[in-house]
């Protein structure tokens, strides 16, 4: 009977030595690599800067990706003063103001300048591509006069049903809607505002720019500001934005 006990008593002590260690552990928070303090590399002075004006130094190459290519090189803006006068030429008086400093940079910055590593437009320039769509979209709904195509005389005499609110859907075509916010049209835009001077990039031939795409990289960076506006100030500021300074300079009345 004692010997019973004991045995009882010596599985019940292994049972607890065994289950403290997991509850113990249970309770205590996990500890992240980042956490630890005794790599973490000290602060230095570029860190301090900016994030649009440097290159992390765990992101740079060990070495130059363009060795021996005998490209020419390609100078980018660097001065926030002229950035800020684009803005304004673009968004009016106090136009600087209208994104944070970061969100400024990040909105003319194409992906293949530093090769993405200060972070690029492509999610905003998605964003902004279909707010100015649907605005395009709404104005041609709202502009019966806009349409280009006439009503045909029926052979029996039959008038087709007609409602003011009705009379420019047929305007709300792909056709019509791409050819009045074709890529041109906005490069040619963009190129009013001086975006040329400001954006971010690497192109293929910095001798002939036209030939690197700088039509679409003006369209595309056309499209991040509107999706960086909309993203800082709300759909309401960016959509009167699209109406007023793209698609009114584009020959697209819009009605608030």
């Amino acid at each position: 009977m004692a010997s019973n006990l004991s045995t009882r008593a010596v599985r019940s002590a292994c049972i607890a030595s065994k289950a403290a260690p997991r509850s113990l552990a249970a309770s205590v928070p996990r500890r992240s690599f980042a956490s630890n303090t005794d790599t973490a590399e000290p602060p230095t002075p570029q860190t301090q800067q900016p994030r649009w004006s440097y290159t992390p130094p765990q992101a740079k190459a060990p070495f130059s990706l363009h060795m021996h290519s005998g490209r020419p090189a390609f100078h980018n803006n660097s001065d926030p003063a002229v950035l800020d006068q684009f803005y304004m030429r673009m968004l009016g008086n106090g136009g600087e103001e209208f994104l944070s400093e970061e969100t400024k940079w990040l909105a003319v910055t194409h992906k293949s300048f530093d090769q993405g590593r200060r972070g690029f437009n492509d999610r905003l320039a998605f964003l902004g591509k279909r707010i100015v769509q649907l605005q395009a979209s709404l104005a041609l709904a709202q502009n019966p006069t806009a349409s280009s195509t006439s009503a045909k005389e029926d052979a029996f005499g039959r008038a087709p049903f007609s409602h003011p609110a009705l009379d420019a859907l047929r305007n709300l075509s792909t056709k019509t809607k791409n050819s009045l916010t074709d890529r041109s049209k906005l490069a040619e835009l963009a190129q009013k505002y001086n975006l040329q001077k400001v954006i971010r990039w690497e192109p293929r031939n910095p001798n002939n720019l036209p030939a690197s795409g700088l039509d679409l990289v003006l369209t595309h960076t056309m499209y991040a500001i509107i999706g960086a506006i909309s993203l800082e100030k709300g759909g309401h500021i960016a959509n009167k934005v699209a109406q007023e300074r793209i698609l009114e300079p584009l020959g697209i009345k819009t009605v608030s």
